[in-house]
């Protein structure tokens, strides 16, 4: 299997006297499958996102893409090698869904160009994708929460992105909404296109990826598939909280965390 990404000893921080958001990071993510970074709030996920992205560039070690064949923030690479979908991204402007999720197309315009009858049709076909094609001529600002997610998905799938990078896609969501971005990660896959997503929830990691990689304080604590890497001592390191996965006649495992009274919960 090829791979879409590949980090050779990567270590970044936010400042000289600052720890180490990501810690000497050796990793590769296959290609054409979906990885979750699963971790605690501040573990460095979002980090590893961006230096994926080339938001933020290694104070140590290396980055490559597509089998080593580009770098991040490369000429290009940022727009239209990788797409991020982020937590939030408000609008600043009263554009439709159409006109919003056609900024993707950008990389491929020359100044003052308007989109052409392909850029349109990508826009739509990514539209069908998410689920929202109906609401293509609403004022953005007027969406819902979990709309709005989907209309910011659409637009990163506009770009024909080849790695598709989501923080968190379904934090802020309720229960039907994230049920729809997992089928939409599945759905891209379908595609071709290699899916990153970050979460702090075991299940939601369970329910989308092919491959998982746990983290804490900045290091990887393991990494492979996800029925081999969900297991209770793995967790339980993750998370410092007792920990229950359930296997046994599931297509997928379910993860039941525990406080210290024995109490389920979910992070």
């Amino acid at each position: 299997m090829s791979t879409a990404v590949a980090l050779d000893r990567v270590s970044f921080r936010y400042g000289p006297r600052l720890p180490r958001a990501v810690c000497e990071i050796t990793l590769d993510i296959a290609a054409g499958a979906a990885t979750a970074i699963l971790g605690p709030n501040g573990s460095g996920k979002s980090t590893l996102l961006h230096l994926i992205l080339g938001l933020h560039m290694p104070q140590q070690g290396s980055v490559r893409l597509m089998d080593g064949a580009c770098e991040p923030g490369a000429p290009g690479v940022s727009s239209r090698v990788v797409g991020l979908v982020p937590q939030d991204e408000p609008v600043a402007f009263n554009l439709n869904v159409l006109e919003y999720v056609l900024l993707g197309r950008a990389p491929y315009l020359g100044l003052l160009q308007r989109p052409t009858a392909r850029d349109r049709a990508v826009a739509f076909q990514a539209l069908e994708t998410v689920g929202i094609r109906d609401l293509w001529d609403r004022s953005t600002p007027t969406l819902s929460g979990g709309e709005r997610q989907l209309a910011t998905m659409a637009r990163a799938l506009t770009q024909e992105p080849s790695i598709l990078l989501l923080d968190e896609p379904t934090s802020h969501l309720d229960v039907a909404n994230a049920r729809r971005v997992v089928g939409i990660i599945r759905r891209v896959l379908e595609t071709g296109r290699t899916v990153i997503f970050t979460t702090h929830d075991p299940n939601a990691a369970a329910a989308a990826a092919d491959e998982v990689v746990l983290m804490r304080q900045g290091c990887v604590l393991g990494a492979g598939r996800v029925r081999e890497t969900l297991t209770p001592a793995s967790l339980s390191a993750t998370y410092d909280v007792a920990i229950s996965v359930l296997n046994e006649g599931r297509s997928r495992p379910l993860v039941e965390l525990y406080d210290q009274g024995g109490k389920s919960w979910n992070p």
